[in-house]
């Protein structure tokens, strides 16, 4: 078994399941299912008291004795109603489905675990279809776990792949792969950023012990995912720098010296020099120039785009602005219009709705 494995082949998929998973998922590979994290967390860690419920939206784990059950006939079938008590109170159970499956699980005076979400119903709490499992006398009954609750749809649900039985896959997947998960960060870097290890982290991302746990498992991965998506933008760098050349543009000519004494309409600012003796040493350099110009709106990056643009010109190149939108494009090419001017520099919009004759004349 590698990470690269066929979903099918783990225990509780199959064919069928597997094809499900793909076409609702695009879960295809063990890698793609370790990779399927849950959506949010319900913390099974703690037991309440029924008269510490306060909220209908949050989810409960209660201890309970079993007082009363029966069974209600209604038009179509029947539903199971109980009472269920506590040192501070009693609540209210009702089942609409699995009626012939419940009602035999259901004893009066056992004790239960009950879990589920609260509601009012006629001035009292209840609770519709809870999760419960007996408590046997003498058992020392330890609170749960924070649960996973993984994303899902209808036609997985159908199948039993709901959370539960997504859930019941992951634990599969993790006996399966963890111990083939090697690390695949430098020790220093886990060490200086205070990482936990990749397979701890993938095991705290599904199944944490408790919310500090999987927060620290989910900041590891996430670091993991930026630190190899920025070790892939330096190799493409380095990879463009040494194999890719770029135009030299060896001088600075006149279309730019007359823009800038006599057509520039504010003296640069010193962070506007810097940057642009910056950018006119890319241009010189032989090297393709790659370079992001950060700053407010109306900081002057327009300014030195032209600048930079006239460089080029100067240099036997045209030189071109894009922008995302027609509407941002013809702002651009309106004010490169009127700083440039009087230089006999010509300046034309190219949009997708420029008329095909005059888009070969510009071409």
């Amino acid at each position: 078994m590698h990470l690269e494995t066929p979903i099918e082949y783990l225990k509780g998929v199959g064919p069928a399941r597997a094809r499900l998973l793909q076409e609702e998922l695009g879960v295809q590979t063990f890698w793609d299912l370790l990779h399927h994290f849950p959506f949010r967390y319900v913390d099974r860690s703690e037991f309440q008291t029924i008269r510490g419920i306060v909220d209908e939206n949050t989810l409960v784990q209660l201890r309970v004795r079993l007082d009363s059950v029966k069974e209600i006939p209604m038009k179509r079938g029947s539903r199971l109603e109980a009472v269920v008590s506590d040192d501070t109170g009693s609540l209210r159970l009702v089942w609409f489905k699995g009626v012939r499956y419940i009602a035999p699980k259901l004893v009066n005076g056992r004790n239960y675990l009950l879990f589920g979400k609260p509601n009012r119903f006629k001035g009292r709490w209840s609770m519709n279809h809870p999760e419960f499992q007996v408590i046997d006398p003498g058992t020392e009954l330890k609170a749960g776990s924070i649960v996973p609750v993984y994303p899902s749809t209808e036609k997985l649900g159908a199948k039993g792949l709901d959370s539960k039985g997504l859930t019941r896959l992951m634990k599969e997947l993790l006996k399966a792969v963890l111990p083939h998960l090697d690390e695949d960060l430098p020790s220093q870097v886990l060490e200086d950023e205070k990482l936990m290890g990749r397979m701890m982290a993938f095991k705290e991302i599904h199944f944490p012990k408790d919310l500090m746990e999987m927060k620290k498992a989910k900041y590891r991965l996430k670091f993991e995912e930026l630190f190899f998506l920025q070790l892939s933008l330096l190799e493409t760098k380095v990879l463009r720098i040494e194999k890719s050349p770029g135009i030299m543009f060896e001088h600075v000519g006149d279309r730019f010296n007359e823009f800038y004494a006599n057509h520039l309409p504010f003296d640069l600012t010193n962070a506007q020099k810097r940057v642009m003796k910056e950018i006119r040493k890319d241009l010189g350099s032989g090297k393709q120039m790659n370079r992001l110009l950060q700053g407010d709106v109306g900081s002057g990056k327009t300014i030195i785009a032209l600048l930079t643009m006239l460089i080029g010109i100067d240099n036997g190149c045209q030189a071109a602005i894009m922008a995302p939108t027609e509407i941002l494009a013809t702002q651009h090419h309106r004010s490169m219009e009127e700083l440039l001017h009087g230089t006999g520099v010509r300046c034309a919009l190219l949009t997708g709705s420029t008329p095909k004759a005059q888009r070969k004349t510009l071409h």
